[in-house]
Order: C-alpha cells, then sequence, then structure tokens
C-alpha cells in the first residue's frame, strides 16, 4: 500500500538551499543527493526507486548508508515521499522539493549566460536586523547574495544593477522587513573610489581563484565511458552551482583584468553538453535496474 504522504512544509528556497550547502565546506550527502535530483530525476516527472540512488552514490564514491540518511533526511524535510513497491520503494518530488529544483536550475543554468549591458546605475539597500534576530539575518544574508549583492558595511547592501530593484523588494516583504529597510537607484559619484568598494563587499580574489581551479579540473577532462560521464556530470554541476553566491557577475566596466568568469562558464557548457547523452543513458540505466530488483 502507498505511504501516507508527508506534509509539505513552505516550500525551501533555492538560494537559502545551495546557501547552506555553501557554507558546509565540502559536498555533503545531501547536497550530491539535491544535485542528482535536479540533473536526473526532475526531469524524469520526479520519481525514481531506492536503489538507482543508491547505485549513484556508490558510483561517487559514498556509502549505502549515507546515501540512505539522505534520502531520509531530504524527506522529513518535506522534498519527497515515498511509495512502497513490495520490497521496492519509489520516490517522489513533493510540491515544495519540484518548486526548489526549478528555482535552482533556472539561476544555476542562466548564471553568465548571457553578458548583460549596464546602464552604470547601482541599486543600494539599507536594512538593519537585530544580532539577536540571527536565523533572520541569515535569512536576509543568503537571500541578497543569491542575487549578487555585497555587503561592504553593517546594514549596507549594493549590487551594479538597478534592475534586481522588483527581485529585493520581493525578499524584503517575504521577510517582513518593509518597516527597517529604505532602497534607491542611482549613478556612482566620484567622491570615492568603486574599486574600494567592491572589496569591501565581494572578496573577488577568492572568486578568481575558484573559477581558475573550475576551469583546471574540467577544461580538459574527458569521460571514456558512461560511468565517468555520470560520474564528471555531478561534480561539474555541483561545483558550479556554488558560483551564484561567490560572483557577483559584475558588469566588464567595473573589471580591471581579464575576468576568468566568463571562460568557467563556457567551460560549464561545453562539458555538461558533452557529457549529457552518455550521463543521461548511465541514469536510465540504472534506474531501469533498480526496477526490474524483486
Amino acid at each position: 500500500m502507498p505511504s501516507a504522504p508527508a506534509k509539505e512544509p513552505v516550500p525551501a528556497n533555492a538560494a537559502e538551499a545551495i546557501g547552506r550547502q555553501r557554507e558546509s565546506g565540502s559536498p555533503s550527502a545531501r547536497s550530491l543527493l539535491l544535485t542528482i535530483l535536479g540533473e536526473f530525476v526532475h526531469p524524469r516527472r520526479g520519481e525514481v526507486w531506492t536503489g538507482t540512488l543508491v547505485e549513484a552514490f556508490g558510483a561517487l564514491g559514498i556509502e549505502e548508508k549515507s546515501a540512505r540518511q539522505a534520502l531520509s533526511r531530504v524527506a522529513g524535510e518535506g522534498l519527497m515521499s515515498s511509495t512502497r513497491h513490495g520490497r521496492r520503494v519509489r520516490w517522489q518530488l513533493t510540491g515544495a522539493g519540484d518548486q526548489l529544483l526549478r528555482e535552482g536550475t533556472e539561476r544555476i543554468y542562466g548564471f553568465m549566460r548571457q553578458p548583460h549591458p549596464w546602464d552604470g546605475r547601482w541599486l543600494v539597500l539599507t536594512v538593519r536586523v537585530p544580532e539577536s534576530q540571527r536565523q533572520l539575518r541569515h535569512r536576509l544574508r543568503t537571500r541578497l547574495t543569491w542575487l549578487g549583492m555585497g555587503s561592504p558595511s553593517h546594514g549596507l547592501w549594493v549590487v551594479p544593477d538597478a534592475g534586481k530593484q522588483d527581485e529585493v523588494r520581493a525578499v524584503i516583504e517575504e521577510l517582513g522587513l518593509r518597516e527597517r529597510a529604505f532602497a534607491w537607484t542611482g549613478t556612482a559619484t566620484t567622491a570615492g573610489d568603486p574599486a574600494t568598494l567592491m572589496a569591501a563587499a565581494w572578496d573577488l580574489n577568492d572568486v578568481e581563484k575558484r573559477y581558475l581551479a573550475f576551469i583546471d579540473q574540467f577544461e580538459h577532462l574527458r569521460a571514456p565511458t558512461a560511468r565517468d560521464a555520470f560520474v564528471n556530470q555531478v561534480n561539474l554541476v555541483q561545483k558550479w552551482r556554488w558560483f551564484p553566491f561567490l560572483d557577483p557577475d559584475l558588469p566588464c566596466e567595473l573589471l580591471d583584468h581579464d575576468w576568468p568568469g566568463r571562460r568557467a562558464a563556457a567551460t560549464f557548457h561545453d562539458r555538461h553538453e558533452r557529457w549529457h547523452r552518455k550521463a543521461q543513458a548511465e541514469w536510465e540505466r540504472m534506474d531501469d535496474e533498480a526496477g526490474q530488483r524483486s
């Protein structure tokens, strides 16, 4: 008999989900599970056998116990539910899980996809949250960082993209901070140095090092077999998904040298396209075999 569906909470936000993964350092089993779900399960009606996920984790060097714990954790968060078919279990994405992965996919694959012209305007936001409200402060920081904003000083957020004012307004209203926030747009004056502002708002040196490491790892990586393609694809997406948090995607007018972001984005999309067919075929094989087991 089908198990009772889990009660779904308010849909999780992709920014907050990926933000927790980024802050944890090395990829956890849960983090890898969300990457696998977004890349292989979400496009297939959001359904997958337990055995498929266990084998997929094994290919990535993750033991079965950790795979099952990750599944239980994601189910406990209301992102997946399960149905028993004899001795086998079939998992389905819930509405919250579907929304989370859809938001994340749009952001991850759209990030730095196309160059955008800059009209010279900045969006500036002031909003203060007391130290005692740590969870609210964390959610605000995560959501604004997801939009590419940086904080050069306490309570102040900036981004060289006035077109994001509607998205920022939505975050402020969703978090109940309308009475504590004020925002405006405009061009910078000659009173300050934009480079100093950017250095305070974002750790661009660290971002650049990460881009170069990403290029070095994946630009010439090959996948002789379908299993190699699957493993490479998961690792590729897992590494790339952090960059929307790290890089504000600054206009070229504000960068004083050949920024490696565009080259890294080209590497991501090129490798992803090259490995896609074989990686998907390997997933189909694993899921077919899992479905045939008694």
